[in-house]
């Protein structure tokens, strides 16, 4: 019995370190694989600071955009740009295709093939996703304005996507800061450097608008905005409403990129509505087809409209004499109503 005892003990004592090295070989592996993946993460710039694209991957997108574009516009079908499009570039772009296409069903008879030529690259280094990268180009459409696009990937595996566009006259662009390469800097949104970090302005800019405060110079996008909409809010027989909001989450967060001053150009999005409200007796003015198109409701005494805008700030370095943002450019596009 003792001699049984003994055997039956060194089974289960060999059934234990077979379990424990069972156990050993499974923790290698996860260390392995962790260890792996991690490799691969450093790689590939999840962690490590690298250039955002190569240009040839930046041509590649612009030329697959503008391909992208030019189909959903001739076909009036936002399917078939939909990949390429991301943020406030892919919610104006939809809601106008989905206009067209049903105020013109059978296609846009008045397409021209967008072509961007002379396009300038500016790709930043930095870490993690997203990735993105800013071309300037010049189109064929919007007189002599040059196109500014930004481009995010938002992993290895998925697509570069056009987020924000907004045109800007020549020479408005300003200069970035490049190191020998040529490669650009990306501002971190929460930076204390400048008068207004990227983090902030979709909020700051929004109330500025609804109350005139704030660190925003006078400009075609600030003071003269606000001067435009007193003197619509109390037309005779019409009253208007604005209503300013922030867009700051997903692909709506801001991008920012080092001037060669110290400031940053900063991409970011806003969301507005419009509400006009007729009088006793009068009739709120007969809306676009575009607008009809994309009313929800009856329009017998109100109108809200909605709008989302991708607009583009210069932010200065703080402590400089310039002091105030300056809002460069903004494309509003209208994204909805609703009548009552």
């Amino acid at each position: 019995m003792t001699r049984e005892r003994s055997l039956r003990t060194g089974v289960r004592k060999r059934r234990r370190l077979r379990g424990r090295e069972r156990y050993a070989l499974a923790a290698a592996s996860l260390v392995a694989l962790s260890m792996t993946t991690s490799g691969c993460v450093v790689v590939h710039g999840e962690r490590e600071v690298l250039p955002s694209a190569t240009r040839g991957e930046a041509v590649k997108a612009v030329r697959q955009f503008t391909a992208a574009y030019n189909k959903a516009d001739a076909a009036y079908d936002s399917s078939l740009d939909a990949e390429h499009t991301a943020g406030a570039l892919a919610v104006i772009d939809a809601a106008r295709l989905k206009a067209g296409h049903l105020t013109s069903p059978k296609g846009n008879a008045q397409h021209t093939p967008l072509v961007l030529s002379d396009v300038k690259y500016t790709i930043p280094e930095k870490a993690g996703w997203p990735r993105w990268f800013v071309a300037d180009a010049r189109g064929n459409k919007g007189g002599d304005a040059r196109w500014l696009l930004v481009f995010t990937r938002e992993g290895r595996q998925r697509p570069w996507q056009a987020t924000y566009l907004t045109l800007m006259a020549p020479g408005a662009v300003p200069a970035f800061k490049k190191d020998e390469d040529g490669w650009a800097e990306a501002v971190p949104a929460d930076t204390a450097e400048l008068a207004l970090p990227p983090a902030d302005l979709s909020k700051d800019y929004t109330a500025y608008l609804q109350s005139g405060r704030g660190a925003f110079a006078d400009g075609d996008h600030t003071s003269a905005l606000r001067a435009s909409r007193a003197k619509n809010a109390t037309k005779p027989g019409l009253a208007t409403q604005y209503l300013d909001q922030p867009l700051t989450e997903g692909a709506y967060a801001p991008l920012a990129l080092r001037t060669a001053d110290g400031g940053a150009l900063v991409f970011f999005t806003t969301h507005h509505f419009t509400r006009q409200t007729a009088a006793a007796g009068a009739a709120v003015p007969t809306p676009n087809a575009d607008v009809r198109a994309l009313t929800t409701g009856e329009i017998k005494q109100t109108l809200t409209m909605e709008f989302v805008a991708a607009d583009v700030a210069l932010s200065p370095a703080k402590g400089t004499k310039r002091g105030k943002v300056s809002v460069l450019s903004r494309l509003e596009g209208f994204t909805g109503a609703k009548g009552e």
